[in-house]
């Protein structure tokens, strides 16, 4: 795994380095070979030939999982989050997440891309790549 991540994950409380330890794992297993991983504005986030697919962050109350084109997915489990096609998961404890769901939601992250590498040169506008 990205020492970088690890070392982000260490850097957080007890509840919150259990919850990174565990979304880490369970990406890295899901898309190692797959993607790169990197931090990335401050958070650990997985690229699919050079576009943000997943990643996880810690908020001032949980961790949030994110995905890039999760609203594509079709998922009861993801809530919209901002204004283009990203959704997100929210957990405050590590027994919250539901490994299950997260393989799944990673592998639709693996299958439907949109093109957020390049959102500037396309003006805000998201084309899908896969």
């Amino acid at each position: 795994m990205n020492k970088d991540i690890i070392a982000y994950n260490k850097a957080q409380d007890e509840t919150n380095r259990d919850t990174c330890d565990l979304l880490a794992g369970e990406i890295q297993k899901a898309l190692e070979g797959k993607t790169t991983s990197k931090i990335w504005h401050g958070a650990p986030v997985w690229f699919s030939d050079g576009n943000p697919i997943a990643g996880y962050d810690v908020l001032k109350n949980c961790v949030r999982l994110l995905f890039w084109s999760g609203q594509a997915f079709d998922e009861s489990g993801l809530k919209v989050e901002g204004s283009f096609k990203a959704a997100e998961a929210r957990y405050t404890s590590p027994d919250q997440v539901n490994t299950d769901d997260l393989q799944r939601w990673l592998q639709k992250a693996l299958d439907i891309q949109y093109n957020y590498k390049d959102i500037v040169k396309n003006r805000g506008q998201l084309d899908r790549l896969k």
